[in-house]
């Protein structure tokens, strides 16, 4: 753990931005947390990144509206931690938390520091967070611990023969709520007897999201103005590919299924057109310029047709533009999940890399689901390959040949996807049950 701190603070020194990030936001948090008496007595989440805080997101939202009729001595502040840069970058202006801080570097001295100051009434780790010196310095000062969304694999190290003292850890925790029963039973056969099944409550926040999303298009002007360039793009064409989260890797398969003759006749029949809209999942200048010149120019930026160039531009002509455009390129962040509806088929990217990224909220939206080879720690994706809702590919005649049927197969294939999103659903309450009960 100590080297892996210094490799960081070496990062850092060299100039890597995240190392940077991250190194400087956690040296903050303790001085941060000393102006900060008011909240003692908190109750703590601690997320990697914003999808470990998107698992926790509905227990936290659930706990705030139970607050809202709560005697004023029965209320606790709300403190999220974040470990990854990207994570505390995205949600530090979350209004429903009291306080959103980095992790300090989880040693003995930080952890006690931390819990001392921050005095919590509970500490709630979501999904891979078990830092040891947290864990031990919550069980010393007897503050009840609790993992949510949790999940485990026989290859994971606490059940590896040099390993196997991080079990402590586990057996720390004052309850496991896990997400299926291989976690639960594989924990049980390594004497760890706390743990309860409960689900994944992302699948509860993703219909949140659909619900949300739907009801601010239907209501908001502004949200109606923010999709008009999506809205106006997709007009006319039955082929549309939502690509959500991608890397190069994900975006070069993409570019060669386009660049057949699919695009050929739009200005005959626009109806039989296939076209992408492309979320990245960086857009700094480096990927985007990957992008530029890998479709040269048969895509629109975004931000070129957004509502702050509509004043220089005439409707018409961006309309004009956007409809003999094969791709749009979302260049801003915050979007992807109101894209959804716009689209009949949704890629997801990140299968070519370390792993794929969230597949439920486009499953959420009954949406056929393809994605790369690396799968294997997503049990959502194998649920929705079980379901016959996803296909996973390795290479371009794969993804040819699973973009083809689900194009053709949308609406069946979509309607398994929906159906296995609410086959999942639940998590939220039951954790909140047992926690807060």
């Amino acid at each position: 753990m100590l080297i892996y701190f210094l490799i960081l603070r070496l990062a850092a020194l060299f100039g890597h931005r995240k190392a940077r990030q991250l190194v400087s936001g956690q040296a903050a948090t303790l001085r941060l947390l000393a102006e900060r008496k008011d909240l003692k007595g908190a109750i703590w989440f601690h997320a990697a990144s914003v999808g470990e805080f998107e698992q926790a997101r509905p227990i936290i939202e659930k706990l705030v509206e139970r607050q809202k009729t709560a005697a004023l001595k029965e209320k606790r502040p709300i403190v999220v931690t974040f470990f990854s840069p990207s994570g505390y970058e995205a949600r530090k202006k979350y209004e429903q938390a009291d306080g959103i801080y980095y992790l300090p570097f989880a040693t003995r001295r930080n952890a006690k520091q931390f819990i001392e100051m921050l005095q919590p009434e509970m500490a709630i780790f979501v999904k891979y967070e078990f830092w040891p010196a947290y864990i031990r310095a919550l069980k010393q000062y007897n503050i009840p611990t609790y993992s949510i969304c949790s999940i485990f694999r026989p290859k994971q190290y606490f059940f590896r023969w040099w390993g196997k003292g991080q079990l402590k850890v586990l057996r720390a925790f004052t309850h496991l709520y896990v997400q299926d029963e291989e976690s639960r039973q594989l924990l049980a056969a390594h004497d760890v007897p706390n743990a309860t099944v409960c689900g994944d409550t992302r699948f509860d926040r993703m219909m949140a999201v659909r619900a949300q999303t739907a009801s601010l298009t239907e209501h908001s002007a502004q949200s109606t103005d923010r999709l008009k360039p999506i809205r106006q793009f997709v007009e006319g064409c039955e082929q549309v590919i939502v690509a959500g989260s991608t890397w190069p890797k994900d975006e070069e398969l993409l570019e060669q299924y386009l660049s057949t003759d699919r695009c050929a006749d739009r200005a005959q029949n626009t109806d039989q057109v296939t076209k992408l809209v492309l979320v990245p999942h960086e857009i700094d200048e480096e990927h985007l310029h990957f992008i530029f010149n890998l479709f040269k120019g048969r895509f629109v930026r975004y931000s070129d047709v957004s509502t702050e160039h509509r004043a220089q531009n005439t409707d018409i002509s961006i309309q004009n533009i956007l409809r003999h455009a094969d791709v749009l390129l979302i260049d801003t962040m915050g979007l992807l999940s109101s894209i959804y509806p716009f689209g009949q088929v949704a890629y997801i990217g990140g299968g070519f890399g370390v792993g794929i990224h969230n597949t439920i909220e486009a499953a959420a939206y009954g949406m056929p689901v393809i994605f790369g080879p690396n799968y294997d720690h997503f049990r959502e994706a194998k649920g929705l390959i079980d379901a016959g809702a996803a296909r996973s590919i390795k290479n371009y005649s794969e993804l040819e040949a699973a973009l083809d049927t689900a194009l053709e197969n949308h609406e069946l294939i979509g309607q398994k996807a929906a159906e296995y999103v609410q086959s999942e659903l639940g998590a939220t309450d039951k954790i909140f049950g047992k926690i807060f009960s």
